[in-house]
């Protein structure tokens, strides 16, 4: 009897972990927000970037693919350090170098009458402090509760933050770019501002967090976990980049035609682009609350949703009509939407904190060179017959949905924790 009630009294200190952090959630959900907002708030304003600044329709997705390809280098440098010196000490001048990234692009585009050379230059400083912000965030939560069902539903919120920022960027965008075309490069340097210091503020050092091993240390880890899982988790980064390749090419494909073909701009788009985002947003929340920690259905649903999107994305095939576009894209963000948290855990949960920082970061690489390839590939193939362009995303889908299907097998072991509980590979 006595045991039971320890045992309750230590159920009931977890249940309100997530209460007592929940400050230090918020501050940590601010960053994927602001991160996003920082790059999908440009999307709906590309159009009139290359009107103002005298650009190709290319030209303009470098703004969004500089960005990235800046990201997907450093990101693992970021997280090795993050696992060797700590969290906050890599998010916090990440963040403030970010803010200043932008703050260059918004001058350059107000001052100088050739600003598109300096607006990169401030790109890549955004993409160099992004780097080391919201990649970051996956292995703080992971760090930051004892219960892997907590580190689900708190990665679903940052997740669904991450998502509805994606929700807001056109339509706050759009809002900024009617008062000044280059507004929403100023903007940047507030958002980072107020991020920096709910995280100073608010977000606790974990406890019993010790400092990370040496480089050679931390590297014999690293090759160890790569060999006990790397299948599943080259797998896994492959299915998140084609996922957000999916939807930065459809976002790129929908403002263009948009714009182009139904000569809707402004805060009109903005709230029109929104329309597939709210729907991803929503699907990553319900996900996140949803799964817990039960990896098999995280398996299932990554595979299912990801069958979803590909349906999607061959219907824009079949016709080009306004209603019938923007509910297709609906649907698709539903199917990339629930795979998103779900991908988020499967890596969270099963890799061990002294690698988790650098693993997690390589599967933010992976997401970012989806993001920096979608653009400009779908500025490429829009010139073409748009067949090509299903045709590559469809084809893409499959190969994701194969790969979750065939890599990620999770088995159960009731002598282990549930965070060790993890794939069984093909050849073990």
């Amino acid at each position: 009897m006595e045991h039971s009630t320890e045992d309750k009294h230590t159920d009931s200190n977890q249940e309100n972990e997530i209460h007592e952090k929940r400050w230090a959630i918020v501050s940590l959900a601010s960053i994927p927000l602001i991160m996003t907002l920082g790059n999908s708030m440009l999307i709906p304003v590309l159009p009139l970037m290359e009107k103002e600044l005298n650009i190709t329709k290319l030209q303009s997705s470098y703004i969004i693919t500089l960005y990235s390809i800046v990201a997907i280098f450093l990101i693992p440098i970021a997280g090795f350090l993050s696992d060797r010196y700590g969290r906050k000490v890599v998010i916090i001048p990440s963040l403030l170098l970010s803010g200043i990234g932008g703050f260059i692009s918004g001058y350059a585009a107000w001052k100088l009458d050739h600003a598109f050379t300096l607006i990169l230059v401030g790109r890549v400083l955004q993409g160099i402090g992004v780097s080391g912000t919201a990649p970051i965030v996956l292995p703080l939560v992971g760090d930051m509760f004892r219960r892997e069902k907590d580190v689900s539903a708190t990665l679903g919120l940052v997740e669904t933050s991450n998502t509805f920022g994606k929700v807001l960027s056109p339509i706050l965008g759009s809002l900024l770019a009617g008062v000044v075309w280059f507004l929403p490069f100023f903007a940047i340097p507030i958002f980072c501002l107020l991020s920096t210091l709910l995280v100073f503020f608010l977000v606790k050092k974990p406890k019993n967090d010790k400092k990370g091993p040496e480089f050679h240390k931390f590297w014999k880890n690293t090759k160890q976990t790569f060999h006990r899982h790397g299948r599943w988790l080259f797998a896994v980064f492959a299915i998140g980049a084609i996922l957000m390749f999916i939807l930065f090419g459809i976002l790129f494909y929908l403002t263009s035609i948009l714009e182009d073909k139904y000569q809707v701009d402004g805060l009109k788009k903005g709230f029109y682009l929104a329309g597939p985002l709210a729907a991803l947003c929503f699907a990553s929340f319900l996900t996140g609350k949803w799964i817990q920690d039960d990896l098999n259905k995280m398996k299932w649903i990554t595979f299912f949703g990801i069958l979803v999107a590909a349906g999607a994305v061959i219907a824009i095939r079949f016709s080009e009509q306004f209603v019938y576009l923007l509910i297709v894209f609906l649907i698709c963000g539903v199917g990339i939407g629930v795979g998103l948290p779900c991908l988020d855990a499967l890596i969270t949960e099963s890799i061990e904190k002294g690698v988790r920082g650098t693993v997690t970061c390589l599967y933010s690489s992976a997401r970012y060179l989806g993001v920096a390839a979608g653009p400009p590939l779908i500025a490429i193939l829009m010139k073409k017959d748009i067949t090509w362009m299903v045709i590559l995303l469809a084809g893409l889908a499959f190969i994701s949905a194969l790969l979750a299907f065939k890599t990620i097998k999770p088995q159960s072991d009731p002598c282990e924790p549930s965070s060790t509980l993890f794939v069984k590979q093909n050849n073990d």
